[in-house]
C-alpha cells in the first residue's frame, strides 16, 4: 500500500478510468486529467509524486510536458504510456526526465511495481528537498539579526556578492558571525544545492590541515592505511569555508593559492593533480596584511583573497543591536528550554548594554543561554546576572548586596556563596551545578565536602 500521489493524463477515459481503479486498491491517492493544459495546470496547483501521461495527447506532445513538469516539480517522477511498444517514444521520454515508460494494454504486475519504485524515489527526493529547503532558510539572511548601520552595511556586501563565484575574505574580532555570514552566502548562492563544507584552520595541527584539506594517499605517512578524500574534494561543486585562515602554516597557503589560481591540488603523497571547482569563503580576527608584512602571511594570498572582503564589526560598535539579539536568543532558549520566559528586566537590559561584550555576538549568546536555565521567574532580572558581570551588574545582585553587608570578606566564602546558590537553584543537580560554575565534577565534590569542615 501507498500514500503517495499520482496524477494520470490520458485523453482515453477507459485507460483513466481503468489507472484510477487499480492505483485506488493498491491505496494510492489518484487524480487524473484528459489533456496536456489541464495535466499542467492540476500539477502546478498540487504536489505529486508521479505522474502516468500519454505521450500522444490531444493539444500537445506528452514528452514535452514531461519536460515542462520536471523543470516545475524536479522531485516528482514522470511514467510514459506509450501505444504498441513504441520506442522511439520512450527513449525521447527518458531523455526529457521521464523515470521509465511502460505500453498501454501493460498487464498489472508490470505497472505496480514501476509505480512502487518511482513513488518510493520522487518520497525520497521530496524528503531531500525539504531538508535542503529548512537548512537554506535556517541561514538566511534573514536570520542575521541587527539593524544598525555597520550592520546592514555588511549584509549589502554580502548579499551583492553571493550570486556570484568570488572569493569572499570575512574580517572581524572573535565572535561577530562570520560562519554565520559565510553559511548566509552560500545559500543564497547558485551552489545551495550543493556541499558547503567548513574547517577552523586553527582547530587542526599544521601537520594534518594539509590532509584535512586536500586528502592523502595510502601510504603518504604513519597511519595513513588507505587512501583518503580531503574537504575541497568534498565541497566539489559548493563552497568551501575556511575559518581562522590566518592561522595557516605558509607552506599551506602556497598550495591554497594554487588551488585559487587553477583549481588544481596534489593530495599528501600523491603526484597526479586533482581538479575542483570550489567557491572558496575565508575569515580571519587577524590583520592579514600586517601578517603579510611581518613575514607570517603570504602578501600574493592576501590579495588573491581579500578581492571581495567584508568586515564585521564588535558587538560594542553596535548598541543599539544588543537588545535585539538578546530578544532573539531569550526566544530561542523559551523554545528549546521549554521555559515560559517572555522578556527581560530593565535591570538586566541595562546591564547588557554597558556592558563590554569582549566575546561579541557569540559572548551575548551564552550568556543568554546561562541566564535563561537559572532564571526563577517568568523574567530574567538582576537576580540572574553571574557575579562579576561588570561594576553596575554586581551592584544589582542579592548576592552582591550579601557580601557588601559583610566589612570583610574572604575570597574563599564569596566562592562558596555562589557554589551554594547555583546549588540551590539546580535542585541539588551536581552533574548540572558543575557545568554551569565551569568546573569539573571532582573539584565540586572537593569543594562541598571542604564546606563541610
Amino acid at each position: 500500500m501507498s500514500n503517495a500521489h499520482v496524477l494520470i493524463v490520458d485523453d482515453e477515459e477507459d485507460i483513466r478510468m481503468l489507472l484510477s481503479r487499480i492505483l485506488k486498491l493498491e491505496g494510492y491517492k489518484v487524480s487524473t486529467a484528459s489533456n496536456a493544459r489541464e495535466g499542467a495546470r492540476i500539477a502546478a496547483e498540487n504536489d505529486f509524486h508521479v505522474c502516468i501521461c500519454d505521450v500522444r495527447l490531444p493539444d500537445g506532445d506528452g514528452v514535452e510536458l514531461t519536460r515542462k513538469l520536471k523543470l516545475d516539480s524536479p522531485a516528482m517522477e514522470v511514467v510514459q504510456l506509450t501505444a504498441h511498444g513504441n520506442i522511439e517514444d520512450g527513449v525521447r521520454s527518458i531523455k526529457n526526465g521521464a523515470f521509465d515508460y511502460i505500453t498501454k494494454g501493460d498487464n498489472n504486475n508490470r505497472i505496480i511495481p514501476l509505480l512502487e519504485r518511482a513513488s518510493e524515489k520522487a518520497i525520497a527526493q521530496y524528503k531531500l528537498l525539504n531538508i535542503q529547503k529548512k537548512r537554506s532558510q535556517r541561514h538566511d539572511f534573514s536570520r542575521i539579526i541587527g539593524s544598525s548601520d555597520a550592520i546592514e552595511r555588511a549584509k549589502r556586501l554580502a548579499l551583492q556578492v553571493a550570486t556570484t563565484d568570488a572569493t569572499v575574505l570575512v574580517t572581524g574580532p572573535t565572535g561577530t558571525g562570520k560562519e554565520v555570514f559565510a553559511h548566509a552566502i552560500h545559500y543564497a548562492s547558485k551552489r545551495s544545492s550543493e556541499s558547503f563544507v567548513a574547517i577552523n584552520c586553527a582547530a587542526v595541527s599544521k601537520e594534518l590541515l594539509e590532509s584535512e584539506m586536500f586528502g592523502h594517499e595510502a601510504g603518504a605517512f604513519t597511519g595513513a592505511t588507505k587512501t583518503k578524500k580531503g574537504l575541497f574534494q568534498e565541497a566539489d561543486g559548493g563552497t568551501i569555508f575556511l575559518d581562522e585562515l590566518g592561522e595557516m602554516d605558509l607552506n599551506l597557503q602556497a598550495k591554497l593559492l594554487r588551488v585559487l589560481e587553477d583549481g588544481t591540488f596534489l593530495r599528501v603523497g600523491s603526484t597526479v593533480e586533482t581538479k575542483v571547482n570550489v567557491r572558496i569563503l575565508a575569515a580571519t580576527n587577524r590583520d592579514l596584511l600586517k601578517e603579510s608584512e611581518e613575514g607570517r602571511f603570504r602578501l600574493d594570498l592576501y590579495y588573491r583573497l581579500s578581492t571581495f572582503a567584508i568586515d564585521l564589526p564588535g558587538l560594542n560598535t553596535r548598541g543599539e543591536d544588543i537588545l535585539l539579539l538578546a530578544n532573539h536568543f531569550l526566544e530561542e532558549f523559551a523554545v528549546t528550554m521549554n521555559r515560559s520566559i517572555t522578556g527581560m528586566s530593565r535591570d538586566f537590559e541595562q546591564a547588557l548594554l554597558t556592558h563590554e561584550w569582549r566575546g561579541n555576538v557569540r559572548e551575548l549568546r551564552n550568556f543568554i543561554e546561562r541566564s535563561m536555565i537559572l532564571a526563577q521567574g517568568t523574567q530574567l532580572t538582576a537576580v540572574d546576572l553571574p557575579i562579576g558581570f561588570s561594576h553596575n551588574d554586581v551592584k544589582s545582585s542579592p548576592l552582591a548586596s550579601a557580601v557588601e553587608e559583610l566589612p570583610a570578606i574572604a575570597l574563599s566564602d564569596v566562592e562558596r556563596l555562589h557554589i551554594e546558590r547555583v546549588m540551590t537553584m539546580t535542585g541539588g543537580n551536581k552533574s548540572r551545578t558543575a557545568e554551569l560554575l565551569g568546573i569539573g565534577l571532582t573539584t565540586l565534590y572537593r569543594k562541598l565536602e571542604e564546606y563541610k569542615d
